[in-house]
This record gives structure tokens, C-alpha cells and sequence, in this order.
């Protein structure tokens, strides 16, 4: 005989179709995601991208002035 949980859903993962996963699916450990990508990469990426679009919206500016 096949026993089911009275709930079938998830209320931790927020989602409907997240909620409807096995929970083994939606098992990731902590220490994985701080892992993934190192924090100096990612201020590295923050500065990067924010140099990029003050160059940008200066060049479009004097473009317009000049």
C-alpha cells in the first residue's frame, strides 16, 4: 500500500511549481550557492558593470552636446 502526505505541496518554497517538486529536487546545500561565486568576483562584476554605464552615459551625452 502507497502511503501520500496529506499535503502535497511546499509552503517554504514560495513557488507553485517549486512547491510541486520532489523535495530531494529542490535540495541544494547552503555551503553550494556562496561556493558558486566568490565574493570578490562578484564586486568585481559590480564595479564593472557600473564603470560601464558611467562611460556609456557620458559618451551619449557629450555626443549630444558636441
Amino acid at each position: 500500500m502507497m502511503r501520500r502526505s496529506l499535503v502535497l505541496t511546499d509552503e517554504v518554497a514560495r513557488h507553485p511549481f517549486r512547491a510541486s517538486l520532489p523535495p530531494h529536487v529542490r535540495a541544494v546545500a547552503a555551503d553550494d550557492l556562496e561556493a558558486r561565486v566568490p565574493w570578490r568576483e562578484r564586486i568585481a562584476a559590480d564595479v564593472r558593470g557600473f564603470a560601464q554605464a558611467y562611460c556609456a552615459c557620458l559618451l551619449a551625452v557629450t555626443a549630444f552636446i558636441a
